[in-house]
């Protein structure tokens, strides 16, 4: 957002390489205020409701209803399955609502309909997290739940399946919190690389903010950098293979050399935690560097084919960013894993075109999209096969970008 609300870039096509110098940067200017995390009781997005779920998962809380534990603010929740769903929806009702008070604060779904933070509530019994469906046909899923110790994340659950987290598939209803809101959807824009100016546009032809920044020749980026609030901008020295992430569209907040000069540089929330941070793709040797911390390497591996285009998104809806590449020769996407595997391949768009990925419709998943410099024209698939809509914006010659701002 963060997470599934930040899964923003991803790929980063620039020009020429200049050389090395102080940033240039301008105040940002925008019609669209920032998203913020949520307030108790207050609208949350699907992607914190995750995160919020996150927090407790791996910590050695036990279960105990007269017990409590902190949420990342330091709020108490009761420690069994209503409270937890309680932290994760961030509420405010003190003490914390039981499985026959949550359907008070929800409402009923049907279970084809579930989407990550909705909830399967057994009036008397227990309550579990839904997180997403794990695969197309939606017969499974995974789920987190605070049954008993410790708090569990539970992948590939049939959904006619006899018993959920050991109680009776029909008892269980599907609730959706009042107050979740989805997602931002990714949005596109262009870098105009004479000016270093990103142009953050609406989707439509419109423009909802515009930054400068960097030096002439090199490479934009955008990302959550900090995980509050929606994206922002960065730039990619390759001369000196050194990235500049920036969390306000205006200074740099993070400058840090990582990989190897004349890299294509890349950005995904690897590891889940709500935060974009910075990969590189070695063109030559087709070898993916992927680093959670901004910093060291945290998995290196083999994918694609020499100077295929390098892209990335959560392709699977499961709240990590994954990499994949583009090849020009065949206009194919190529969407792999974090590991060499590959997860799907598509053909889309025409010769001479530029590869995007992003959210479009804010579902959660990433598909595909491309540009076509000559025309200035954008066209983004939900399908990954057909387009959904295209729109002219930008000018010939602009790099496009992606980001949920």
């Amino acid at each position: 957002m963060p997470s599934r609300a930040s899964k923003l870039v991803r790929i980063a096509l620039a020009a020429s390489i200049a050389a090395s110098g102080a940033i240039a940067t301008t105040a940002f200017t925008s019609s669209v205020a920032q998203a913020a995390t949520s307030t108790v009781d207050g609208q949350i997005t699907r992607s914190e409701i995750i995160a919020r779920a996150q927090y407790w998962l791996g910590k050695p809380i036990t279960y105990d209803q007269g017990g409590s534990y902190p949420d990342s603010s330091g709020r108490n929740y009761r420690t069994d399955c209503s409270g937890y769903v309680s932290m994760a929806w961030h509420l405010g009702a003190n003490p914390n609502p039981s499985t026959r008070d949550l359907p008070g604060y929800s409402h009923e779904i049907s279970r084809a309909d579930l989407k990550p933070g909705d909830i399967l509530n057994s009036f008397y019994d227990h309550v579990i997290l839904f997180d997403q469906w794990d695969d197309a046909a939606h017969t499974k899923f995974s789920y987190y739940a605070f049954g008993s110790t410790p708090v569990k994340h539970v992948t590939g659950m049939s959904i006619n399946a006899a018993t959920f987290d050991s109680h009776p598939n029909g008892d269980y209803k599907a609730l959706r919190y009042n107050k979740v809101i989805e997602d931002t959807a990714t949005r596109t824009g262009v870098y105009h690389p004479q000016t270093q100016v990103f142009y953050e546009g609406n989707n439509a032809g419109g423009t909802v903010g515009s930054a400068m920044f960097g030096n002439p020749g090199w490479k934009p980026l955008t990302g959550n950098w900090d995980g509050v609030g929606s994206a922002s901008i960065g730039a990619y020295d390759a001369a000196t293979g050194t990235f500049y992430l920036s969390n306000d569209n205006a200074s740099a907040a993070v400058s840090v050399k990582f990989g190897n000069p004349n890299w294509v540089p890349i950005a995904g929330d690897w590891n889940k935690d709500g935060k974009d941070t910075i990969g590189a793709y070695d063109p030559s040797t087709s070898k993916f560097y992927l680093s959670n911390d901004n910093s060291t390497l945290a998995t290196s591996f083999v994918y694609g084919s020499p100077n295929d285009v390098p892209v990335a998104g959560d392709w699977n809806g499961d709240g990590a960013d994954e990499v994949g590449v583009y090849h020009p020769g065949n206009q194919t996407f190529y969407l792999g894993d974090i590991s060499g595997g590959t997860y799907a391949v598509t053909a889309f768009g025409n010769p001479g075109w530029l590869p995007i990925t992003g959210d479009w419709d804010a579902n959660g998943t990433s598909t595909v999209g491309a540009y076509d410099p000559a025309t200035s024209k954008f066209y983004l698939s939900n399908d990954n096969l057909n387009a959904a809509t295209s729109f002219v914006y930008g000018s010939p010659g602009d790099v496009p970008i992606t980001g949920a701002w």
